[in-house]
């Protein structure tokens, strides 16, 4: 038996009251500010105020980072919950998408009710919004793009919260119109932590970070998308582990183009033939092997890296190359060792990135190993589920709809850890100049061991 016995609406004056309650602010800072004229005058309250907005601008001019951070959220997200998201105006969009509910026996529209908003960058808003009784948030995902366009913004991603209340995150206009430097090299060791490596900037306007410690990375995109920049901001990060010996990269390179200045170079191995990547990968099993006799022995769960005990980092570019296109029986082998690398390898300092273009099962039958996956552009609606997870683009993850332009390399989704919701980020740009600069960094003051190479 349902709930709604009566056929009368609740009251005007108490849904105002209601809604008062819910913002007293509405009522009080009139009230003070006339409370102040009477008591005090109004030449004093004009001062009082005019001397806050001044403080506020200079606060605004001396000192951005502390303003940016602090008053800046706060005073963007009151004019735009009173502005961009005004009662009438978040009613009829909603209205306009059917989300909404109709009391069985009024009639009357119930209408998702916004909570808060909060704006921690210019270009992206979280709107915390309670549901009726009867909503979910499925209903939502299926009318993100009729929402999208009825508030005028860009994309709009959607989280559960708690029970009966969901966030929208709004993107309101392109986070990322600038190229993002590469990461600075550091000198010393002890201030690399290879678990918070700096890759780029994430739409909220804070670092985008990534652990190359017990975790594997995967990277999908399209040609041109900005995948080795990725890898190339993870190697400046870790430039002075590897200069030391704490970090050894085994390095595939098919195409023998973006990882070829690498080679004979700070690869402590490297190859470019399926064979050989075949052989190389081998090798990188038997040494991850090694170690996890080493730790049984001495009753270790896991490797601190160091010259004696390294994080051995493996580079698949092209991982199509090495599992679709080429030798069945070769590809088979990989297949296999990769398989144990994803599922032995964290423990033992053994981490692997792989790159790829086509993210089918046909072609990366080892996916779901992957921890860290990343997806930038794509060709295809359906490539953005198979990198992020099952309806991640229904959830916002629109990396097939990113312009094929080179001002967008670097631009794509990654799942935010500890909820589902797809999160947009842009990596930083290494370009040649910046790659011979790590090489020379790490061969400069070598002190790791000596190299050994596939040509």
């Amino acid at each position: 038996m349902g709930t709604e016995f009566s056929k009368r609406a609740k009251g005007a004056e108490v849904k105002a009251a209601a809604w008062l309650g819910r913002h007293p602010g509405a009522v009080l800072s009139p009230a003070a500010v006339v409370g102040s004229g009477l008591e005090l005058g109004w030449t004093a309250t004009g001062g009082v105020l005019g001397g806050a907005a001044v403080g506020l601008g200079a606060w605004y001019r001396a000192h951005p980072d502390t303003f940016d951070r602090f008053a800046a959220p706060r005073v963007r997200a009151f004019r735009r919950r009173w502005v961009s998201y005004i009662g009438p105006r978040w009613r009829n969009a909603l209205i306009a998408c059917d989300l909404y509910t109709t009391h069985r026996k009024t009639g009357e529209l119930r209408v998702p009710r916004l909570m808060r908003v909060q704006s921690f960058s210019p270009s992206v808003d979280t709107l915390y919004v309670k549901l009726h009784p009867g909503q979910h948030l499925r209903q939502f995902e299926a009318r993100l793009p009729e929402l999208t366009e009825a508030l005028k913004v860009e994309r709009i991603a959607l989280e559960r919260v708690k029970p009966r209340v969901i966030a929208l995150i709004v993107e309101r206009r392109e986070p990322f119109d600038e190229v993002i430097d590469a990461p600075d090299l550091v000198f010393d060791t002890d201030a690399v932590d290879p678990k918070d490596l700096y890759v780029g900037e994430t739409e909220y306007g804070g670092d985008f970070r990534i652990s190359m410690r017990g975790q594997h990375l995967f990277v999908a995109g399209a040609t041109g998308s900005g995948k080795n920049s990725i890898v190339n901001a993870i190697l400046r990060g870790l430039a002075p582990m590897i200069r030391d010996g704490a970090v050894r990269l085994w390095v595939c390179d098919p195409k023998q183009l973006e990882f070829a200045a690498l080679a004979d170079t700070i690869a402590y191995r490297y190859a470019a033939s399926n064979h050989e990547c075949a052989a190389l990968i081998e090798d990188f099993v038997a040494e991850m092997q090694t170690t996890q006799r080493g730790l049984a022995e001495q009753r270790k769960r896991t490797i601190t890296p160091s010259p004696q005990t390294p994080l051995n980092l493996l580079i698949l570019d092209e991982l199509g190359a090495l599992l679709a296109y080429g030798d069945s029986g070769t590809a088979r082998d990989i297949k296999r060792n990769l398989a144990l690398v994803g599922s032995q390898g964290r423990a033992t300092g053994n981490a692997m990135i792989g790159l790829v273009q086509e993210p089918t099962k046909d072609t990366v039958p080892v996916r779901d190993l992957f921890t860290t996956r990343i997806c930038l552009r794509v060709t295809s609606a359906a490539h953005v589920d198979m990198v992020l997870g099952e309806n991640a683009r229904l959830r916002g993850a629109l990396a097939d709809e990113i312009p094929n332009d080179p001002a967008t390399a670097g631009i794509g989704f990654v799942i935010r850890q500890r909820s589902r919701v797809p999160m947009r980020i842009r990596a930083a740009y290494v370009d040649d100049r910046e790659i011979d600069e790590l090489v020379g960094f790490v061969r400069d003051g070598w002190r790791g061991a000596e190299l050994r190479v596939v040509a």
